[in-house]
């Protein structure tokens, strides 16, 4: 518990952007990303399942996902459904990526109209 208090206080310091790229640096947790991307509202069990780790790792991963904004949960009855967010992914996207994307459509644009000509 004093380690999930640790880390849950040491990201109430962190800037949003820091919080998410902490997410995604680790293996296990673009793991349960990707397992909520194919099938969203898993139960903790469902997600356990596809991860040789105890529960406890995947809560503690769990809970960097949710301070980054990147999962969102919500209870049915007795069980806590987590569920994929994409739009910090997004705002990654059109933030750092979407702009080196740009010149490469810009050349192949060019490349069409020459070889059009």
């Amino acid at each position: 518990m004093q380690d999930r208090e640790a880390c849950y206080n040491h990201a109430l310091n962190m800037d949003d952007t820091d919080l998410l790229f902490k997410a995604l640096a680790d293996p296990s947790r673009r793991k349960l990303l990707d397992l909520l991307y194919d099938s969203d509202a898993q139960t903790l069990g469902e997600l356990c399942a596809h991860l040789d780790m105890t529960r406890q790792a995947v809560t503690q991963h769990l809970a960097v996902l949710e301070a980054a904004n990147l999962i969102a949960t919500d209870w049915r009855g007795r069980e806590k459904l987590h569920h994929l967010n994409p739009v910090p992914l997004q705002e990654i996207y059109e933030r750092w990526i979407s702009k080196f994307e740009k010149g490469r459509l810009k050349a192949l644009y060019g490349l069409r109209k020459k070889l059009e000509e």
